[in-house]
């Protein structure tokens, strides 16, 4: 495995984000001085938080599986959820889908409790089809977790050149897994509407479930199968713990600290420059930045890199009252349209191809498909107390990103909203049209100005020749002591895969194989949490 030479002493962490804070808890862990600067007066990333005036809603993700990469994170710096006060709460069922026809499905990790949930709506035929593909996704992740994604790669031949890699590449093969995720499903399920609860999970990756690999198998099997979880107070509770661990472990956390240029001599980082003035002259740099803001730090990204469609999430409250009245009653509940092959169509289509409408490029979905996140429900701490009792509310709607669709945002939002809600009424979720208090409204041009790719807040797109050793490379070119961390490099989007990011990037500084497995060391690869 490659690392950065020469003196590695003193590092600098660009972003306060899941992947900065895990990076900087395995190089203090390591021994290193850590210095992390954070823009923004928080930390978190896209796993951070909006305040109102009474109330904190989480401002990203609000799903957490894997939780044990956080476990691992903190006993770089020899503390555990306990010590840093983090109580993480596995949810049951993780969400309730709801489908156009009025069926409401459960979605358990537990295999028996998912299989009787499965009996109820359909019969026994479908449940023992379920077993077998909970077999199937989990022999898909057991194949890729130690030696595709918990893993560092210094070229694509690396998937063959050791005899760990080219056996589980061979045991992929064999599984199907390169071929469609979703006709895989749909096969082995032999149902539309409960396909859809296995295959979903590929938007995640800015994928169509039906263009998706069935490598991302794994996906969905971390999502139905392995648990999803919630932070007592919220997923901003993760961030706070890392910093408290780091801080705690004598590293550093500079918040209101914008980086605004990276001083090189030749090959290598030298110095990074915040907004205030200030210089802090370091040995090597992480820098967790989007790939839409590289050129600012004097990086390169890939040319012709696909973003992953976007998305419009409203962030605000609503009379609890009200929502007890809703159909479904649930942390996490998916509201599916009826045409769901052709949302995917219009959000995930092709820059200046055919594919979302008529002109060729991406559109709005004409039947939507919406989450909505309710996290009172696991948390009664969040209810926020006024005239009458209030819980916070966030509403999800994908959408593509400005590079399929250049849509005037501006303009465009309010009016979008409000069919969105209408929209929801119409399904039965009366009263959200006129009590849910919005208080934040990001659509793809917030985080175009936030500086993410094509104003998406889910970066470059899973495509194969974007995946794994294909994907933006955690070494950077030409730079001989930065390396990358975050979504946009490997192993990719969501929060178990950014604090691996974070792991693989201290890695590449340390060159310490205990904080991950690669290279010589491929056939000890660490093995995937899993449940029976």
């Amino acid at each position: 495995m490659k690392t950065v030479a020469g003196p590695c002493d003193r590092i600098v962490v660009v972003g306060a984000g899941l992947s900065g804070l895990a990076a900087a808890l395995h190089l203090t862990g390591a021994g290193r001085r850590v210095t992390v600067l954070e823009r923004a007066d928080q930390a978190g990333g896209r796993v951070g938080r909006y305040r109102g005036a009474d109330y904190e809603i989480d401002s990203g993700a609000t799903i957490l599986t894997v939780p044990e990469v956080i476990d691992e994170a903190l006993a770089a710096v020899g503390q555990t959820r306990e010590s840093v006060g983090l109580r993480i709460l596995e949810m049951a069922p993780a969400y309730r889908a709801r489908f156009a026809d009025g069926t409401v499905v459960g979605v358990h990790s537990d295999p028996d409790a998912m299989a009787e949930e499965i009996t109820r709506v359909r019969d026994a035929g479908a449940a023992q089809r379920y077993r077998r593909l909970r077999g199937w996704l989990r022999e898909v992740y057991e194949a890729e977790f130690g030696h595709f994604m918990n893993t560092n790669f210094d070229s694509p031949l690396d998937m063959v050149r050791y005899p760990a890699k080219r056996a589980a590449l061979a045991k992929l093969v064999r599984l199907g897994a390169f071929g469609r995720l979703g006709p895989k499903v749909a096969r082995i399920m032999g149902d539309d509407q409960l396909a859809r609860l296995f295959s979903f999970q590929a938007l995640f990756a800015g994928m169509a479930p039906n263009r998706a690999l069935g490598v991302y198998g794994a996906i969905p099997y971390m999502d139905t199968c392995l648990g999803v979880y919630y932070p007592e107070g919220g997923m901003r509770a993760i961030a706070d713990a890392l910093v408290r661990a780091l801080v705690a472990a004598g590293g550093t956390v500079e918040f209101g600290a914008d980086v605004v240029g990276i001083d090189y001599a030749g090959r290598r980082a030298t110095a990074v420059h915040t907004g205030d003035g200030r210089v802090w002259p370091c040995d090597a740099v992480v820098v967790t930045a989007d790939i839409g803001s590289f050129e600012r730090f004097g990086l390169r990204r890939r040319r012709w890199l696909r973003a992953s469609p976007s998305a419009v999430v409203a962030h605000g409250s609503i009379p609890a009252e009200v929502a007890a009245s809703w159909p479904v009653q649930a942390h996490h509940t998916i509201d599916f349209g009826r045409e769901w092959d052709r949302t995917f169509a219009e959000i995930a289509a092709r820059p200046g191809r055919r594919g979302g409408s008529k002109h060729g490029r991406g559109a709005l979905m004409s039947d939507p498909s919406l989450l909505l996140t309710r996290p009172a429900l696991t948390d009664p701490a969040l209810y926020i107390d006024r005239d009458v009792r209030y819980e916070p509310l966030s509403l999800l709607a994908p959408c593509p990103n400005l590079d399929a669709a250049p849509l005037d945002w501006d303009r465009l939002a309010p009016h979008y909203l409000r069919e969105l809600l209408e929209t929801l009424e119409s399904r039965g979720y009366q009263g959200i049209s006129r009590h849910f208090r919005i208080d934040h409204l990001d659509t793809p041009r917030t985080w175009k100005n936030k500086g993410m790719l094509a104003g998406t807040p889910f970066s470059a797109a899973h495509l194969f020749r974007q995946t794994g050793p294909f994907r933006t490379r955690n070494l950077v070119p030409g730079r001989d002591n930065v390396v990358l961390a975050g979504s946009g490099t490997v192993p990719g989007v969501g929060v178990p895969t950014v604090l691996l990011s974070g792991k693989l990037a201290a890695t590449r500084i340390t060159g310490d194989l205990r904080h991950a497995r690669a290279g010589s060391a491929d056939a000890d690869a660490v093995a995937a949490p899993h449940k029976h």
